[in-house]
């Protein structure tokens, strides 16, 4: 595997290296920016998949209409004025001048159009917006409109959400790819194109700066502000190794680290020429997540039995470590935001083996094997997916543990297939906190048909949803998200595994970093 790592890193290195030596004649050196990326690139389209690895790739080629900033409020990026009636029904959009598609096309209100039906067919909060629109329509190449027939109070959060899905824009041929098909072309309007004839699937990523990009006059703040380029390349190599990982940024053969695992943090930060901080106080949410379509977890009650052997103490300290990493939390909403709460929560607080056995075998239960995908190439979800075998197995269940990639994973838990036939019971991811503040992820859909995998059914927790969009105040919305997490406990939606911190880690030559729960590499550069 290493020997394969080190070609792989010797790849893109001998793509890269020529471009940061002087060459006579030359006004200036490129730039290149080499990162290692939390996963492997395999899945390009950022509406088809919430994988962050591809939301990170479309945040790099597309850009959005709205941004979130530091504080979570909506920005306009691509959108240049806006205007809402009174009663909040009608919205009409202007574009920004200059906007233009890495083939050189100019963006126009039908891309945006296009674009955003097709964000709104995957997307919970897209699904929710779309529920109340009555009409989306382009009136002229540079403003569109949103009509509405019932009332929907989050527009700007929505058309400006930070994290999956992203609702970007594409060119409107692309856009009108069907929602449950991936793309085949990969042509957006922000800050660094995507050379897909450079992109070696496993191993590298080139993006390259699109010169015709017009930044906003803003400083960044979170995904909002301006996206100013300052880097002519940037480069992404995969490893698989982790230990490869941290000697290559250590020998200054790459600039970024984005996830080290927590046990090479004392090696990383003992180096003086490396920084380690952690750029998303929010942290994330670990999530262990049912099939509600197969046996056994079609039964809510076997649901709940397991979710009741999911000690968080025992996922964050085998899979996290360091407890300065982590800590429990029995909201469903992240600890720290407006909408945590504890009701319903005492089945995740019970992590009790004896209790969670005594309540399995009150169930139909009959030995039906539980397959989890282990992806071996992400240490701590690897890890989560291990422990959750052991709490299974001890409380009755039969396990088998089917160890893969995260991009092969990313790919198979979309299937809806028994398990004999490519299918499956349980994996493991985890949900940045900015993506779960509210009711409206997509985590948190009782849709089985526009749902997130796992495809829970729960007409209640769809009614609380919709309350929490139309609420028309604090208070209303609080009671509307207590309600939706109610259901979700209730139906055993998923097992959440505490609340956890990953640190980035890089090369002291690297300045401007922003402070977000995504990666952005805008900003960024090697000095």
């Amino acid at each position: 595997m290493v020997n394969r790592v080190r070609r792989g890193l010797m790849t893109a290195l001998s793509v890269a290296l020529p471009l940061s030596v002087a060459v006579p004649g030359m006004a200036s050196a490129e730039s290149v920016l080499r990162v290692i990326p939390h996963a492997n690139l395999k899945n390009l389209d950022p509406i088809w998949t919430t994988a962050y690895i591809s939301r990170n790739h479309g945040y790099l080629i597309y850009d959005t209409l709205f941004a979130m900033n530091e504080d979570f409020e909506p920005q306009p990026q691509m959108v240049d004025s806006y205007e809402t009636s009174d009663d909040g029904m009608m919205w009409t959009f202007t574009l920004r001048d200059g906007l233009k598609f890495h083939d050189g096309a100019d963006v126009t209100s039908g891309d945006v159009v296009a674009s955003l039906e097709r964000w709104g067919a995957r997307d919970g909060m897209g699904q929710q917006m779309m529920a109340a629109m009555k009409e989306m329509k382009a009136v002229d190449d540079r403003t569109f409109t949103f009509e509405f027939e019932s009332p929907y109070g989050l527009v700007l959060e929505s058309i400006g959400k930070i994290s999956s899905n992203v609702p970007f824009i594409m060119p409107e041929r692309i856009a009108k790819t069907d929602p449950f098909e991936q793309i085949e072309e990969h042509i957006g309007s922000g800050p660094f194109r995507f050379e897909a004839d450079q992109w070696v699937p496993g191993d590298t990523v080139v993006y390259t700066k699109f010169e015709d990009y017009v930044p906003r006059d803003e400083p960044p703040s979170a995904a909002a502000g301006g996206k100013v380029a300052k880097v002519d390349k940037v480069i992404w190599t995969y490893f698989p190794d982790q230990s490869t990982a941290m000697n290559a940024l250590l020998a200054g053969e790459v600039d970024y680290f984005e996830s080290p695992a927590n046990d090479l943090m004392p090696i990383l930060e003992t180096n003086p020429d490396v920084v380690v901080e952690i750029n998303d106080p929010l942290g994330n949410i670990g999530f262990s997540r049912f099939n509600h379509l197969l046996p056994p977890f079609d039964d809510a009650d076997v649901r709940r039995a397991a979710i009741m052997a999911m000690k968080q103490d025992d996922y964050m300290a085998g899979a996290v470590g360091d407890q300065k990493f982590w800590k429990t939390c029995y909201s469903v909403f992240p600890c720290g935001t407006p909408n945590e709460n504890d009701s319903g929560s005492d089945i995740m607080n019970t992590g009790d083996i004896d209790k969670a056995k005594a309540a399995l075998a009150k169930t139909d239960y009959d030995g039906t094997p539980v397959v989890i995908m282990q992806p071996t190439d992400i240490p701590l979800l690897s890890a989560f997916s291990l422990i959750t075998a052991e709490k299974l197995r001890k409380i009755g269940m039969e396990v088998e543990v089917q160890a893969m990639d995260w991009s092969t994973l990313t790919s198979r838990r979309a299937k809806r297939d028994p398990v004999a036939d490519g299918g499956w019971n349980i994996f493991h991811t985890w949900w940045i906190g900015a993506d779960v503040i509210d009711p409206m992820a997509i985590a948190f859909s009782g849709n089985p048909d526009k749902g997130w995998f796992g495809w829970p059914d729960d007409e209640e927790l769809e009614t609380a949803r919709k309350a929490y969009s139309t609420a028309d105040s604090a208070d209303a919305k609080k009671a509307a998200a207590v309600a939706a997490q109610e259901r979700l406990w209730a139906i055993g939606a998923s097992g959440q595994l505490g609340q956890f911190f990953v640190p980035v880690a890089y090369r002291k030559n690297v300045k401007g970093l922003i402070k977000s729960p995504v990666q952005f590499f805008w900003n960024m550069s090697v000095e």
